[in-house]
């Protein structure tokens, strides 16, 4: 087996700024995709449950493919696999602009998405910015990027909304692709360079091979408690970023109540994420995942209970922002405190693959539910039921770290 060549690592700073805005631009399309429901359910005659598959697909492929496009990132470098997803990104979108069925939908915004988000997203860009940084500020990093994702679902939700209001929503897809295809050269602020010195740490210096990382990962039951939570945060995720919009217009509500819920979520995510970041310097880790799955819980019972109203829909959309994506620093936190960062990618991806076959149930099967019932109270009980299970999967998990060190041949 070669080894890998000597490298450079890129400025912390620069690779947390480029880091950012790629997530940014990432998920601030993604987080869009839900206004499209309506307009294609028209357009093209299919069903709810059609479109929610495709985001079904999505997400299942983004989180399938994880692991092994974290493991090309440790073995290749980010900068390669970010350039490469943000291609595919464009290109799906650009596709997606001239589909005419339900099957073009699902291989355009499906599949050639998924496999995009996996360069582009949370694993690739937190496993080349938070070894970068000091273990002090490694916690406050990952929210910076995390928060990268609202701040594009705060700008970039209302412009996809006002891009369909002009250009249509084929339109609004090609507006999308110009947009990603800026996350190529954006890469490069996190791509490592040939140098005369390879890169050492605290963190990686004598680590242990790949596999016996992950053999050590397969033993430990922290590991899989944290799977299985984060398998709800992606439910949760994609059930509310897919149907809201949908779930209020069939109250009643204009269209517009909903793509500015999803920009609140953005908006008031930008805080929770930067917050849960700081909190994972300082406070355990898993006592504070806990109370986020419980604080959802709550959130999602209080929502359903109220009447369906602008007002009731503004401060549903800034609570659930809050505890939106605060999981991600907390979660990849711990694994980077129990495992080490050196394999953090492939490691975390891992555990995002979970957290993506939630989303594909979220996204899909709230679909399929309210194809089969009419409505969707089913799925908001479970979506309560299972944050109540995740925040109790949190607290037996064992957090100490584990000494990773290479044994002599």
């Amino acid at each position: 087996m070669t080894s890998p060549p000597h490298l450079r690592r890129p400025s912390p700073w620069i690779a947390l700024a480029c880091g950012a805005v790629i997530v940014t631009i990432a998920l601030g399309l993604r987080q869009g995709f839900g206004l499209f429901m309506r307009p294609v359910e028209l357009d093209l005659g299919v069903g709810r449950e059609s479109f929610g598959l495709a985001m079904a697909v999505q997400n299942l492929i983004f989180g399938l493919a994880q692991p092994f496009v974290g493991a090309l990132a440790d073995r290749y470098g980010p900068g390669r696999v970010a350039a490469g997803g943000g291609l595919l990104y464009a290109l799906g979108l650009a596709l997606a602009a001239f589909v005419s069925s339900s099957l073009g939908l699902t291989v355009t915004l499906g599949v050639l998405l998924g496999l995009a988000m996996t360069g582009v997203t949370f694993v690739v860009v937190l496993g080349a910015v938070v070894p970068l940084m000091p273990a002090g500020r490694r916690g406050a990093a990952a929210g910076i990027v995390t928060a990268g994702g609202s701040v594009g679902q705060f700008l970039l939700v209302p412009a996809t909304q006002i891009a369909m209001d002009g250009l249509g929503w084929r339109g609004a897809l090609l507006a999308g692709a110009g947009l990603a295809a800026l996350m190529v050269p954006l890469a490069l602020g996190i791509a490592r360079t040939a140098a005369s010195g390879p890169v050492r740490s605290a963190a990686t210096a004598d680590a242990i091979p790949l596999g016996a990382a992950l053999r050590q990962a397969a033993g430990h039951r922290g590991y899989w408690l944290l799977n299985a939570g984060f398998f709800v945060c992606g439910f949760h995720i994609a059930f509310v970023s897919t149907h809201l919009p949908a779930v209020l217009s069939d109250a009643g509500l204009d269209p517009g109540i909903g793509a500015r819920a999803l920009a609140l979520i953005g908006l008031f995510n930008i805080l929770g994420s930067y917050a849960f970041g700081v909190a994972a310097d300082r406070l355990r880790k898993k006592y504070v995942l806990s109370w986020i799955y419980f604080a959802r819980a709550a959130v999602m019972a209080l929502f359903v209970v109220l009447p369906f109203t602008p007002l009731t829909a503004t401060l549903f959309a800034c609570a659930i922002g809050f505890l939106w994506l605060g999981t991600v620093p907390l979660t990849s936190g711990l694994v980077g405190q129990i495992f080490g960062v050196r394999y953090l990618s492939t490691l975390f991806g891992i555990v995002f693959m979970s957290h993506q076959v939630g989303a594909f149930f979220g996204a899909w099967g709230a679909g399929f539910i309210f194809a089969r019932t009419g409505s969707y109270d089913a799925a908001w009980t479970l979506s309560i039921g299972i944050a109540l299970l995740a925040g109790l999967l949190n607290l037996p998990i064992r957090d100490v770290p584990l000494v990773q060190r290479a044994r002599p041949a």
